[in-house]
């Protein structure tokens, strides 16, 4: 370990994985380590269940009931994959496509007055949803069309929009489209968490709107992708990318200090030895003196015997609350997946409920999605702080990543990995770094 290392990441959350893969490929020699024994940091899977009770300090054992322990791999972050979006680009770009599994999510449902409705995914879907009346129905069909065929490079496709000026809300009068059929444009579709996108310009909006129908257009059932045997995979397929790359891999390592010298880090000590390097970069639980408090997200993970009610008995599904529905200033989401997945024992559901925290009784602010879940078998309650790092890390070349945000999909890590990278290499990120060099010397078969 006494060694010189360009770079040296702490935590082996997804972030710091995917990091630490591309900077590996590109030639840099990196010294990966974790505090843990596992993987994952926050965003790990834990098996056997055991370590979940023990983890949430639950007096006991898991009752029978729960079958066999080692069936079971719990996220501690419930997300999905966008199946067009941008971390099943890096995943195709690396090919860590090979080394895991992934089953197209069985559907997406949005909450309206008590009830849940199927999110229309297709014309033929939108005209017989519920959600809408038939007037609606014409001029929601009329706007999916002019999004389909918006291209901000080409004037033609604006219809007198202006995508760098005109506000969202301004499109949506344009289409005249209700509050109801708002709310689901907005949360279910372009996956806002609050409302303040409605006074933005539009471009963003109809970007998100077009990556949702792009996605589902892949696999048909519902935009979102999720790996067999949890998401505990992610992290570890892009660690194998960067070992391959010569990328070297400690668990379990107790960091002393992260040595800093005239402002700038030099190097890591563990264990009396000290790595140096140019560069770092780690998440927050390394560097507390670093980072800031922006908030919390409430997360139960809830263990059912049964499918949630209204979904086609679905064995996986996400749930989406507008904030409206239940006067609240952000969304509250549900993920839910099962044995299907290899996460959990044959005929068990896990469905993970979160939200950003916006009261001082954080577990009464999630009833409304507890309720969709009756009856419930065991219950893990976590609230985690949401913190970001107090400086861009360009003096320090410390560079820290911010906690998982609330939201159930990817996008906004991906945008933290690209920002990160920016702020390290000075360049844009470009998908085409992470592509595998042809020649490379450590291939496999």
């Amino acid at each position: 370990m006494n060694e010189e290392y360009d770079v040296i990441v702490l935590g082996t959350g997804l972030t710091e994985c995917i990091l630490s893969g591309i900077m590996s490929v590109n030639g840099k020699k990196v010294l990966h380590m974790d505090q843990n024994p596992y993987y994952g940091g926050e965003s790990a899977s834990i098996t056997p269940l055991e370590d979940l009770y023990k983890r949430f300090k639950l007096p006991g054992p898991p009752p029978a009931s729960m079958g066999r322990g080692r069936d079971w791999n719990v996220d501690l972050i419930p997300k999905f994959l966008m199946a067009n979006g941008q971390l099943v680009k890096m995943l195709l770009y690396t090919e860590v496509t090979r080394y895991l599994d992934f089953k197209v999510i069985e559907g997406s449902f949005v909450y309206k007055g008590g009830k849940i409705y199927k999110v229309p995914s297709t014309e033929a879907e939108a005209l017989a949803s519920s959600l809408m009346g038939l007037f609606e129905k014409r001029r929601f069909r009329k706007f999916l069309v002019y999004i389909a065929n918006f291209d901000e490079k080409d004037t033609r496709t604006f219809e007198g929009i202006d995508p760098k000026k005109t506000t969202m809300r301004d499109v949506y009068k344009k289409f005249d489209l209700g509050q109801d059929v708002i709310d689901f444009t907005g949360h279910a579709l372009a996956l806002y968490r609050t409302d303040d996108y409605l006074d933005q310009p539009c471009c963003e909006t109809i970007n998100r709107i077009k990556l949702y129908s792009e996605s589902l257009a892949r696999y048909g059932k519902s935009p979102y992708l999720y790996p067999l045997y949890g998401l505990g995979e992610l992290p570890q397929g892009f660690a194998r990318l960067s070992a391959i790359y010569g990328g070297t891999y400690m668990l379990n390592k107790p960091i002393e200090e992260i040595i800093v010298q005239n402002g700038k880090v030099i190097g890591v000590k563990s264990e009396g030895e000290i790595a140096r390097c140019k560069q770092l970069i780690c998440d927050p639980s390394y560097v507390k003196d670093r980072v800031e408090k922006v908030g919390q997200v409430i997360r139960v993970i809830c263990v059912l015997s049964h499918p949630i009610k209204n979904t086609n008995d679905a064995n996986s599904c996400q749930i989406i609350i507008p904030q409206n529905q239940v006067n609240r200033k952000s969304d509250i989401y549900v993920c839910m997946i099962s044995s299907a997945h290899n996460v959990a024992a044959q005929g068990k559901y896990i469905a993970i409920v979160s939200t950003t925290v916006e009261t001082k009784e954080p577990e009464k602010e999630i009833r409304p999605a507890l309720e969709l879940l009756e009856p419930i078998e065991q219950k893990f309650v976590s609230i985690s702080d949401l913190l970001v790092p107090k400086d861009l890390g360009t003096e320090s070349q410390i560079f820290i990543s911010r906690t998982y945000d609330a939201t159930t999909h990817f996008e906004t890590t991906c945008d933290d990995i690209k920002n990160i990278y920016k702020r390290m290499t000075g360049s844009e990120f470009d998908f085409e770094e992470m592509k595998r060099k042809k020649n490379d010397i450590y291939g496999e078969d």
